[in-house]
């Protein structure tokens, strides 16, 4: 019953409702829900820490969505703004990855110790992406 209303609310407003995938960077395998067209990309950020939490992924990430960027990689290299619709975008998978500052502002607990640097890199998609992309397929 319930289900029947929740599908006649939705036919009435004209609002359409997808499935996007999401991948988190460092976790095992994406997260995958439905969203409606007109939701924002905060939103869509906040429900994706909420699932990724449920399911008791890890590295765990938790769940204040402003230290978090939502890309798609079929867009280009940046970041999503938090204020344009799901929809708009013609887009079904995103990667979800820390905010470089954030990572920062985490380890700055206060406690005096600072994060070793890390070797060969910034560590974020955007390299990995920009690496595969200069990737050459040779044939035999």
């Amino acid at each position: 019953m319930l289900m029947m209303m929740k599908q006649k609310k939705n036919s009435q407003s004209g609002t359409r409702r997808f499935l996007i995938s999401i991948n988190v960077l460092g976790s095992a395998g994406p997260i995958r829900f439905i969203v409606s067209e007109d939701e924002l990309v905060a939103a869509v950020i906040e429900t994706a820490l909420k699932c990724y939490a449920r399911e008791g992924r890890l590295p765990v990430l938790g769940t204040h969505n402003a230290g978090f960027s939502l890309y798609c990689p079929h867009l280009g290299p940046d970041a999503l703004s938090p204020w344009d619709t799901i929809g708009s975008l013609g887009a079904r998978n995103f990667i979800l990855c820390k905010k470089p500052e954030a990572a920062h502002e985490a380890a700055d607990d206060g406690s005096g110790t600072a994060p070793l640097p890390r070797r060969g890199g910034s560590g974020t998609w955007k390299s990995w992406f920009n690496k595969s992309l200069n990737l050459k397929i040779y044939s035999h």
